[in-house]
């Protein structure tokens, strides 16, 4: 049985950071849905000074945090002493876990495309040591149909792997569709399953969506959709399966109970916050 779309989200224009105009997608009045993704920002931009004030260094806790370019740069760096650069086609998929201190300075290029995804940890794994997983082009499988291209970033394909996350084994795929053509793919019956539409509009069962929407399908085993007639299509493919916790949201920090929320501003207060 194929989805069928349960709920939709269009992106509305945001600034965060030091000034960074973006579009924002997820959030807190989306969480239940879309369970265990907590927060969509998407970044697409010709002129630099939309983006290069960046992410000064700001703290993360009970989270995963997930950036993804195809078009573009970032430095990154954080509090344990890490450094880094996310190019075009690669991603940075960091665990914040117990706690870390980080930030992610977009650099001035001819455009920035992408985005930042945010996971839930479980309970279990909230306070988990920090962990960084830099992914680059060289690790993403790249499967091209008549139709369409599939980079497969995490999970399964038809059989292709992509990377193994460290907590939550969401699936991430980047789809490229020919205009006017259509795409089966198949997914996992009880996950949260959803599409982004990074650029162009998508056609499903006879309703369009516009580019930057998140969209949400009900229970099944695969989706179809086509790209419309007049511009290829490319979303982002996500899925996983929910955790169905409670959720204490604060800023950058996500915990379970408003007391875990509490003690971890507490310790930001206190200089303990990095274990």
């Amino acid at each position: 049985m194929e989805k069928a779309v349960k709920r939709f989200v269009q992106g509305n224009n945001a600034i965060d950071g030091a000034g960074v105009k973006l579009v924002r997608v997820l959030g807190l009045r989306t969480v239940k849905d879309y369970d265990p993704f907590l927060m969509l920002d998407s970044f697409d931009s010709h002129n630099p000074s939309d983006y290069i004030a960046g992410f000064p260094m700001h703290p993360h806790r009970g989270i995963e945090t997930i950036t993804y370019l195809v078009e573009g740069e970032i430095d990154h760096q954080d509090s344990l002493g890490n450094k880094g650069k996310i190019e075009s086609g690669g991603m940075q998929w960091m665990t914040a876990g117990s706690g870390i201190l980080h930030q992610e300075m977009p650099q001035p290029k001819n455009r920035i495309l992408g985005l930042q995804l945010w996971l839930n940890l479980p309970s279990k794994d909230k306070m988990t040591n920090p962990k960084y997983f830099d992914i680059d082009q060289s690790m993403v499988k790249i499967i091209n149909e008549e139709f369409a291209t599939i980079r497969v970033v995490s999970g399964n394909y038809r059989g292709i792997e992509g990377v193994k996350p460290n907590h939550i084994q969401a699936t991430i795929f980047d789809v490229t569709v020919k205009k006017g053509q259509e795409i089966f793919l198949p997914t996992i019956s009880n996950q949260t399953c959803f599409i982004f539409t990074l650029l162009g509009k998508v056609l499903i069962d006879g309703q369009t969506y516009q580019e930057k929407s998140a969209i949400l399908f009900g229970e099944g085993d695969g989706i179809r959709l086509s790209a419309s007639s007049e511009n290829d299509l490319q979303f982002m493919f996500v899925q996983a399966e929910p955790l169905h916790e409670s959720i204490a949201w604060g800023g950058p920090i996500v915990m379970n109970t408003e007391e875990e929320l509490e003690q971890a501003f507490k310790d930001l207060r206190r200089g303990t916050f990095i274990k």
